[in-house]
Order: structure tokens, then C-alpha cells, then sequence
């Protein structure tokens, strides 16, 4: 790719601005991940849309690491979206709006250009894919409170049956992890807004054939 061309994308694209991020963190974009240096601050060159972003904190030496954080975003062209680093909660959390417009400035100023990571774009048609079906609308329906997902907050998830041993180290981490809450009732606001879909599907007039057909395929509750 050209430098005009690079420059192109770099202004029309989005930014994500991340600030203060620990070394190791890893952090990932839709389909794409990055470990974090001591120089990164963000990934830039955005596609406008629909794109999760996520994120799992490390220990110092890199090698072990927090369940993830993630959340949605729907980017508009060149637009600039500021995370700073909490330290004590290991969090990305919002900065005030003085703060993201200043920063935002800082950032189409191309003053953190050397900072950002590039969003791989030949990984895009892969994401656009997966998420054809994402919409704006969808995400608020089923979101948290406050935007964030993380599986800390539905170990309900775990409990109650067989396990594989991906959900046996998933539990284990857990319940490791300085994020699970100590309470054994889980904020609700923070947990992701499931669509309940009944064990057994009955409907009047319908005959055999289809009432099997609906339950072992339970798509119309989803529709």
C-alpha cells in the first residue's frame, strides 16, 4: 500500500484511542488481536460500522491472564472513540468529553499515528460475515448496562450440568480471577439480555410432524 493511499484510510477510518493500557494486555478488534508494548495506544484505520472490541488483562510476566472484556461499537467515519486504562479495576473506562475531544484532536492531528495499530482490512470481509446479521438495534436490545460483556458476570452459565473441559478451565479461571464478585447473586444489569427460549414448544393445530420440526429446531422464538 501506497503512503497516500495509507494516509487515506488513516484519516477516513475510525480510532480506537487506548491510554495507558498495561504491556502484555491483550486487546482484539472483531476477528484480530494484538498484544500490547510499551508503545501501543490503539488501533486505527476502522471500517465505519459494527465492531466488538475486547480485551483481557495480564499478570506482569505476560503469562497468565483475565477472563475477557468486551464490548460493541457502531464507528462512524474518522470518528475517535477514548478508553483510559484503570489501573485498580483493570478496566477501560470512558474519559469525560472534554477529555475525548481533546484527545480526538490530538489524534486526526496524526500525534499518536506511530502508536496505533493498523486494523488488518483483509480480515475485515471475514468479520462483515460473522456479523452480517448485527445491528445497532440489536446490540442495545441485548447488551449489559453500560456496554460491557464479560463472562464473569454469567457463570450461571456453568452451573447445573455436565461440563466440558473448556468449562472446567473456564470455571477454574473464574474463580481465580480479582473480577468474579464474591456475591453469589450477579449484578443483573451487567449480564447480557438473553432471549428465554422454552424447553418445550407447544402450539394448538399444529400437526406432529411440525411440532417436532420446532423442537428440535427452536428457531421461532428468535425471530
Amino acid at each position: 500500500m501506497d503512503s497516500e493511499k495509507a494516509l487515506e484510510l488513516v484519516k477516513h477510518g475510525a480510532t480506537l484511542l487506548f491510554l495507558d493500557v498495561p504491556q502484555y494486555t491483550l486487546v482484539g478488534i472483531d476477528t484480530q488481536i494484538f498484544a500490547v508494548g510499551p508503545a501501543f495506544k490503539g488501533i486505527k484505520m476502522i471500517p465505519p460500522g459494527i465492531h466488538f472490541v475486547f480485551y483481557s488483562s495480564s499478570t506482569r510476566d505476560g503469562r497468565e491472564f483475565s477472563p475477557t472484556i468486551g464490548f460493541f461499537v457502531d464507528v462512524a467515519p474518522s470518528q475517535v472513540i477514548v478508553r483510559k486504562w484503570n489501573q485498580q479495576d483493570e478496566w477501560l473506562t470512558k474519559v469525560s468529553e472534554e477529555e475525548e475531544e481533546r484527545y480526538s484532536q490530538a489524534v486526526r492531528s496524526l500525534e499518536f499515528d506511530k502508536n496505533l495499530g493498523p486494523y488488518n482490512l483483509k480480515q475485515y470481509g471475514e468479520w462483515r460475515h460473522l456479523s452480517n446479521y448485527i445491528t445497532k438495534d440489536v446490540v442495545e436490545k441485548f447488551e449489559p448496562v453500560g456496554g460491557e460483556i464479560t463472562v464473569t458476570y454469567e457463570s450461571a452459565i456453568l452451573k447445573g450440568g455436565p461440563k466440558t473441559a473448556m468449562e472446567i478451565a473456564l470455571d477454574t479461571q473464574m474463580k481465580k480471577s480479582k473480577f468474579t464478585t464474591s456475591s453469589t447473586e450477579q449484578p443483573k444489569g451487567n449480564r447480557f439480555y438473553y432471549t428465554s427460549i422454552p424447553r418445550i414448544i407447544k402450539h394448538k393445530g399444529m400437526s406432529g410432524q411440525e411440532l417436532t420440526s420446532m423442537n428440535l429446531d427452536k428457531v421461532s422464538p428468535l425471530t
